[in-house]
């Protein structure tokens, strides 16, 4: 079969690659990828890739295997200062500050002085797809997170309770290697509103062109490089790009922090070397320690207990809910209404920079799955809450297709609301006495202009929470029924009287009075053969909607 041949533009630094699924097959085979991308093609605008045709696809658990760690005792080499001191920033988010003050982990001798020979065999072990070296490096990295660090470790191990799920959800969906989820440990502490000093924002610290290269939303009121789903669905996608540039996992996460131009650099530099270890005096000094942080985290993560490190306990909820909310919406609007902190609503929604959902589209509120019922239960009155306060409708374009502007009610309290489905012969009057309310407060509920209801439309009712149940039946009840509970009764006498007419002379006309709730199609369907139009015709009527209670109709029978 003949090979396809394909031209594909492929711009190292800033360009977009093209992102089908990687296999585990073509993820495994590091050396193979390598060997068929030469330096010279990393630097050229332009490269060939051919495209066999598909083979047989072979069982994905052949190609898992357990890496043989690379020690390399001949390197060694400083923390960088700005790495150790960026962790501190995780302690200003609001659910580590409300961490709870009663827990404690327990300190049993802490620095135990462990042999190379343990680190190594510890790291032999874990299962991972990517390559666990160990060096003088790797060893001090992981002093510093499991001496040095300790505190931040633990905040940090209980804070991917939350995190974790969501990223192995879309490796896993993307078929990449299950440990890519420690990169948002190195890059921003786990903390969504990291900004680092170059202006890359979110777990996954995204520079802008980047994030909008990898269509994330970035305006005035949102940045999509905060939100943990959306911002890690891109972080996927790049370090796909990356691998199909490099075949190499080390390479790729140190083109995600510099840069593919600083990495080519480096690997021209070394005499074309592609191992991460030969390139390293290479590369960016602040990129250097990121590989070794890298490993390090995987390590104190799978091996925290022996290192007496426990994830601390917080306020932050593990349990949430996702709303889309299409309309503008101000967190005090929903924080003064169900009682939610302010804080737990900005660290659960780290996109919205300005404490606002500015609507015209669908947009994600995440709230602890304890309040969304509440959340959906008073919707209206979220919506209503100082609405002219929070978003003013001065100088704002009318739209005139809207013929029906969206209203909103402040629900009582201690009251349960209920649904009444409005039948023929109803009205405003009726259905109040029936509910035993005001007619101004049924009429504030819907927005009722002028006692107008429909036939089939739903208002909403407040009524004491004790007799939710009885007041809820009503839509099952009759007329007289309704009537009944106001202990009134209600004639079933027939209002059709046949009568002549002296403008008939065979008698073949009949009267019919207008009742409460009847229109001419109702009226039509008592006497068989005669359609609406006909007694509208017969008896001078063009309006349909003009008939009256107690008016007489004309009705002329079909034989």
């Amino acid at each position: 079969m003949r090979r396809k041949i394909f031209l594909i533009p492929l711009v190292l630094l800033g360009t977009v690659f093209s992102c089908s699924t990687i296999k585990p097959s073509t993820t495994i085979k590091e050396d193979k990828v390598a060997s068929e991308n030469t330096l010279s093609e990393l630097d050229t605008v332009s490269t060939y890739i051919a495209v066999s045709e598909p083979v047989s696809e072979t069982d994905t658990l052949a190609f898992l295997k357990l890496n043989n760690v690379d020690v390399r005792y001949d390197l060694d080499d400083d923390i960088n200062s700005n790495f150790s001191s960026n962790l501190d920033s995780l302690l200003h988010l609001w659910y580590i500050k409300n961490t709870d003050s009663n827990y404690s982990s327990e300190r049993v001798n802490t620095n135990v002085t462990l042999s190379d020979s343990v680190y190594i065999q510890r790291l032999q072990q874990i299962p991972s797809l990517i390559d666990l070296s160990y060096n003088k490096i790797v060893k001090n990295y992981i002093k510093l997170y499991s001496e040095k660090r300790r505190s931040q470790v633990e905040y940090m191990m209980g804070l991917s309770e939350y995190y974790f799920p969501i990223f192995e959800e879309i490796l896993d969906k993307e078929g990449l290697p299950q440990e890519l989820k420690y990169l948002p440990i190195i890059e921003s502490a786990l903390n969504p509103k990291a900004l680092s000093r170059a202006g890359a924002s979110g777990l996954w610290q995204f520079m802008y062109g980047t994030g909008r290269m990898y269509k994330l939303d970035i305006n005035s009121f949102v940045d999509e490089r905060r939100d943990p789903v959306k911002s890690s669905y891109a972080a996927v996608k790049y370090l796909k790009d990356m691998y199909k540039v490099y075949g190499n996992w080390h390479l790729v996460i140190a083109a995600y922090n510099c840069g593919p131009g600083n990495v080519n650099k480096a690997i021209r530099r070394s005499g074309g070397k592609r191992n991460y270890w030969d390139i390293y005096y290479r590369l960016p000094r602040e990129t250097r320690g990121y590989v070794p942080a890298f490993i390090a985290a995987i390590y104190t993560f799978n091996y925290h207990k022996e290192h007496n490190l426990y994830p601390k306990k917080s306020n932050f909820p593990i349990a949430c809910d996702t709303l889309m909310i299409d309309e503008t919406l101000h967190f005090d609007q929903v924080s003064k209404v169900i009682s939610i902190p302010k804080e737990q609503l900005r660290d659960l929604n780290p996109q919205y920079r300005a404490d606002i959902l500015p609507g015209g589209k669908a947009y994600s509120l995440k709230l602890p799955l304890k309040l969304t019922s509440k959340f959906i239960d008073n919707q209206d009155s979220i919506f209503a809450y100082k609405k002219d306060y929070y978003f003013s409708q001065k100088d704002k374009v009318v739209n005139p297709s809207d013929r029906y502007q969206k209203f909103a009610h402040v629900a009582p309290k201690d009251k349960a609301k209920v649904y009444y489905k409005v039948k023929p012969g109803d009205a405003v009057g009726l259905i109040a006495s029936w509910f035993h309310i005001r007619t101004s407060d049924l009429r504030y509920w819907n927005n009722i202009r002028r006692n107008l209801i429909k036939v089939g439309q739903k208002l909403v009712v407040y009524v004491p929470k004790s007799k939710a149940d009885y007041y809820g039946s009503f839509n099952s009840m009759s007329y007289a029924q309704k009537q009944a509970t106001l202990g009134k009764s209600v004639s079933t006498t027939t209002t059709t009287v046949a009568k002549s007419t002296p403008e008939t002379e065979d008698g073949s006309y009949v009267y019919y009075t207008v009742r409460r709730g009847d229109n001419f199609w109702t009226i039509a369907k008592k006497f068989p053969g005669v359609s609406n139009y006909d007694i509208m015709k017969l008896n001078n009527i063009n309006d349909a909607g003009s008939l009256k209670v107690g008016q007489k109709l004309r009705i002329k029978r079909k034989s």
